[in-house]
């Protein structure tokens, strides 16, 4: 659990509060259990073809809170735990958990000391009646390092001789295994795409292309007919020399098949683009972000590129500068301010082709905290800050930006953390948790404050299509007596409901959100 969270929303006049039946959402409760495994994320949220829905949790125990195993827990429509199961296997780097043919799948990175290799490793049950076989998925022969999977996709570290990802699509049908490795002195550079049927549709040899950079992918877009795969991220120079104050890197697109790749770079004089994220609109891919004016990450505005999908030539490309009503939104009449630190969280595709954009400020610091016998050790602390969200018609333009200010800090479990993004029609809608009812600060601003409660409130803002906000109290702590992991919830696009799961020490509680 995080500690020491304060957030904060500031938001303009039009961001007022409404009555609850103002915002078409609601929310029902499953019943309150008992739970074995006090200490324990969670790994993976699913549903399958029966209505069930199936969270991984890896458990710890111990004096220093070791993994354990794996605990999972089933429940039917109706919020009820109709099964759970203790998969008492203790992975060191266990990536995701996925279900499919009424299947659960776990993957993992593990070194296989006999063969001096990596393996991805895939440990299979059915749903049904729990017996869990593993298989290797793929095997990359490598000495040990001592930290192999590239947690942060944001941050990337190139010199210990083993780098590899796993990058999930939107719509977790398919995952692609980047993998950066030495052979004797030669670095290499492999990418992997698979169905979760675990077929594998590419295998690509990408080493050519990485002599002169270093590449650190953040999203990615698949081909429906899974025979291409597009990586969005940062390209690091290798050898090119910088200014104090220069970026090191340029945002660029990567399109791989089975024989060959193309890349387009960003790279137009005084445009520094951020955080791009492609998606496949008909036929071709577009490509959303944000953009600096200056090489020192201070974001001035959206871009917006359509590329052909074949070619990645660009067909047309805008930038929207922020206004200065958004730049009040964020900051009030602060002068010289700046915006940084955004990454991609959420795209959404009206009916009408328009773009609704989510990005969240996020970054992490590092400190000293006392233990309980007086010594002090180096914490890393991670922030997610700001939220903006930003609507760009089917040509690219920016209708407008919102800013919602926010300042969480966290020292655990990020499930409780960040917030989530949902779409319906042209209509967004954002959770968020928060301890306290908002307060009127003056005419223009209202504060949501995080103060003592351990059970935050869950709150609900929703964006109109014309930009205007409003929020309203959705999940009291008084009715959910735990924290809800807002940021983990499990989206059902069909029913348009959301699925949060509550939990601290013994007890648990699923929440699910309906939006009409």
């Amino acid at each position: 659990m995080y500690k020491k969270t304060i957030f904060v929303l500031l938001l303009l006049c039009s961001f007022t509060l409404v009555k609850a039946q103002d915002i078409p959402v609601n929310y029902s409760l499953g019943e309150n259990y008992n739970d074995r495994y006090k200490y324990s994320t969670v790994m993976s949220f699913s549903n399958d073809a029966k209505e069930q829905s199936i969270i991984v949790r890896k458990y710890y125990g111990g004096v220093l809170l070791k993994a354990k195993g794996h605990f999972i827990e089933v429940y039917d429509k109706d919020l009820n735990l109709v099964k759970d199961y203790n998969y008492k296997y203790s992975a060191m780097h266990m990536v995701d958990g996925f279900v499919r043919n009424g299947q659960l799948y776990l993957l993992e990175l593990k070194y296989n000391y006999r063969k001096e290799s990596y393996d991805y490793i895939i440990h299979q049950s059915p749903l049904d009646d729990f017996n869990f076989t593993e298989r290797v998925l793929l095997s990359i022969p490598s000495k040990e390092v001592s930290n192999p999977l590239a947690v942060s996709k944001y941050n990337r570290s190139f010199n210990n001789g083993f780098s590899t990802a796993v990058h999930f699509n939107d719509a977790k049908n398919a995952f692609a295994i980047t993998v950066q490795h030495r052979d004797g002195k030669k670095i290499m550079y492999d990418m992997h795409l698979f169905g979760t049927d675990l077929k594998k549709h590419i295998t690509y040899d990408f080493t050519a292309a990485i002599q002169e950079k270093n590449y650190a992918f953040e999203n990615i877009e698949i081909a429906p007919d899974f025979k291409t795969v597009y990586f969005s991220g940062k390209a690091y120079f290798k050898k090119r020399r910088f200014d104090a104050k220069e970026r090191r890197f340029q945002y660029e697109v990567v399109r791989v098949t089975n024989t060959a790749h193309n890349i387009q770079e960003f790279n137009d004089a005084g445009k520094y683009p951020e955080s791009l994220k492609p998606i496949r609109i008909g036929e071709n891919i577009v490509v959303v972000g944000f953009y600096a004016d200056r090489k020192d990450n201070r974001y001035n505005g959206l871009c917006y590129y359509k590329l052909n999908s074949s070619t990645l030539n660009i067909l047309s490309k805008k930038y929207n500068a922020f206004s200065e009503q958004f730049m009040v939104d964020k900051f009030g009449r602060e002068v010289d301010a700046e915006i940084k630190n955004l990454i991609f969280k959420s795209i959404y595709i009206t009916p009408q082709n328009d773009l609704l954009f989510s990005a969240e400020e996020y970054f992490v610091t590092k400190g000293m905290d006392a233990t309980s016998t007086g010594t002090r050790l180096e914490v890393e602390r991670y922030h997610y800050n700001d939220i903006v969200c930003a609507k760009l018609n089917a040509e690219g333009t920016m209708v407008w930006a919102r800013n919602i200010n926010k300042a969480e800090v966290t020292q655990g479990d990020a499930a409780y953390a960040s917030y989530t993004a949902y779409g319906k029609g042209d209509t967004m809608f954002f959770f968020i948790n928060s301890g306290e009812n908002p307060q009127k600060m003056s005419k223009s601003r209202i504060l949501f404050k995080q103060g003592f409660s351990r059970n935050p409130n869950l709150f609900v803002i929703q964006v109109t299509p014309t930009g205007d906000l409003s929020y309203k109290k959705l999940v009291d702590d008084k009715d959910v007596r735990l924290p809800i992991m807002v940021s983990k919830p499990l989206i059902n696009n069909k029913e348009n409901t959301l699925l949060f799961y509550a939990k601290r020490g013994s007890k648990k509680q699923l929440v699910k959100v309906a939006v009409d």
